[in-house]
């Protein structure tokens, strides 16, 4: 072999050894992805009720009938409710929460269990928890309330349309904050030092510290924290499920609910899968946009 053949085979080398690695990956993306996601897009053309094993093509009727559905649009305004309030309110108490800490020496670890520890917990477990909370008669909720003198505001929190929603939110918060705050708290260790103290001592207050010096050195975190927080709001169905099922009266009914219920207990497979293909639709470019802008500040520092 000649020394002019040595790299071409050692590239050869390298790329059977890539393909080798990747190959695992790949099968798990068309196994647990591609399939899927195909079968359902075969499912949304058909009328399928889990029975006929050779349902009629329908084309795009589901679709037709899905944009039609009122409740598809109140389901719709639960989920941009959620969307809106469960990204925004994690995101700041997570941040707040974060900055707290970032100066706590010893004592730190304890804050970062006790509030991660709700993000770690099943959300069945939580979701029933919080159910005896909002319980109108035995819940601490209430109790509370009447103890420090505003008895007035006590109501079935999961039972009243006007609360529910929110209601499920503040759990789903509660949950989701820990979370937040534990990358948020990372990011924060690589946060110059010297820039804040040289700001503190320009005379820059707290707000414009945190907006001029420390959030743009963690932004590509920030993001990506926003990303899985408001993808996940297009998605959520789990908590609502489990404290609510999308009652009363369909106040806390959400797109993942409502194609749940129409897929499994009305039997209509099709039309709920046409259902969960439009909330990935919905999420991906926002997922995408996001991504793209965590990408480019990233650079950014890198370059900086």
């Amino acid at each position: 072999m000649t020394a002019s053949s040595a790299p071409s085979v050692t590239r050869r080398a390298q790329t059977r050894l890539g393909l080798l690695l990747v190959t695992p990956l790949m099968a798990m993306v068309v196994v647990f992805l591609l399939v899927p996601m195909g079968n359902a897009v075969y499912y949304a053309f058909v009328d399928f009720n889990g029975i006929n094993p050779r349902p009629p093509f329908v084309g795009f009727d589901n679709f037709v009938e899905l944009f039609q559905d009122a409740a598809v649009w109140s389901a719709l305004k639960n989920n941009v409710i959620w969307i809106v309030i469960g990204t925004v309110a994690p995101l700041v108490i997570g941040l707040g929460l974060a900055l707290l800490v970032w100066g706590v020496g010893r004592g730190g670890l304890f804050y970062r269990i006790a509030f991660f520890f709700p993000y770690i917990l099943p959300q069945v477990a939580v979701g029933v928890v919080w159910g005896w909370i909002y319980d109108p008669t035995r819940g601490w909720l209430n109790r509370g309330l009447e103890l420090v003198g505003l008895g007035s505001l006590s109501t079935g929190w999961l039972g009243n349309p006007d609360t529910a929603l929110y209601a499920v939110l503040g759990t789903a918060v509660w949950a989701t904050a820990g979370f937040i705050f534990v990358i948020l708290l990372s990011a924060l260790r690589n946060v110059d030092s010297d820039l804040v103290d040289a700001s503190r001592i320009d005379g820059a207050g707290a707000f414009s510290r945190l907006r001029f010096v420390i959030l743009p050195q963690i932004m590509p975190v920030f993001l990506m924290v926003t990303t899985i927080t408001l993808v996940g709001g297009f998605s959520v169905f789990d908590i609502i499920f489990i404290m609510t099922g999308g009652g009363p009266a369909g106040a806390t009914e959400v797109l993942g609910t409502y194609a749940y219920g129409n897929a499994f207990q009305l039997n209509r497979i099709s039309y709920g899968t046409a259902l969960a293909l439009v909330i990935t639709v919905m999420a991906i470019p926002f997922a995408i946009w996001l991504n793209r802008l965590q990408r480019r500040l990233s650079l950014q520092g890198m370059g900086a």
